[in-house]
């Protein structure tokens, strides 16, 4: 558990102590710490200490500080990632065709994986929403029925960390998303070739074939990449 601390920086290691705690699994999602008083008493510190290392820990997303009702370890972390992840985005001039490399690493492996562990609650949401794919839905319909589509497939995959990186670039994907869309629907024909990659997909998925799923996977992203002109 916690031990005295004797430092200069006091509340940095403060902090330590509760990351330590996190990583050994003493601390886990959704727990509560003990109040500020308690924390004061076993780390031996003051009490400013303690609030400057909460306050550190609330501002990179670590701990929930509610107030007047203690202080948890956070359970969805995602949103944390959202924000320096835009960021990095613009200020490293970032392209589509790296928005894409990101994309296609995650989902054709992903499909893979869902292939071999969706559940049928899961295939019938996917293949719900071809379904309503195919009834000619508005484009602002299609946009988000593609990208529910593509987060049925990670969440099947079973794979926690890449949900949580799809969440975290979310504001990214969707923007892409839609442009990649507009793109290639410039053409009529388009959007039944692009109903049949979603068809096919879906098709692999959920009849279990993880090396078709792949394929078909991989056959969509380079649609993608060719009318984005991106080849």
């Amino acid at each position: 558990m916690f031990t005295p601390v004797k430092n200069t920086k006091v509340y940095e290691q403060v902090i330590e102590q509760i990351k330590g705690m996190i990583t050994s699994g003493q601390l886990k999602k959704g727990d509560k710490l003990p109040p500020e008083r308690e924390l004061v008493e076993r780390l031996q510190v003051s009490r400013t200490s303690v609030r400057e290392a909460l306050r550190a820990l609330q501002i990179i997303g670590l701990i929930d500080c509610r107030q007047g009702g203690g202080n948890y370890i956070k359970e969805d972390f995602e949103e944390n990632l959202i924000e320096p992840l835009s960021l990095m985005f613009v200020l490293q001039n970032s392209r589509n065709r790296e928005i894409l490399e990101l994309r296609k690493v995650l989902e054709v492996e992903t499909a893979t994986q869902a292939a071999q562990r969706i559940t049928p609650e899961q295939a019938s949401a996917l293949q719900e929403i071809v379904q309503k794919m195919s009834q000619d839905p508005s484009e602002e319909e299609n946009v988000a029925l593609d990208k529910a589509f593509h987060y049925i497939i990670a969440q099947a995959s079973g794979n926690n960390l890449v949900m949580s990186i799809l969440l975290a670039v979310s504001s990214l994907m969707d923007s892409f998303i839609k442009e990649a869309r507009e793109a290639i629907i410039l053409k009529d024909e388009n959007k039944k070739v692009l109903l049949e990659h979603h068809e096919k997909i879906c098709a692999a998925i959920t009849g279990r074939d993880p090396k078709r799923a792949a394929q078909v996977m991989t056959d969509h992203m380079t649609l993608i990449i060719r009318h984005m002109d991106l080849n």
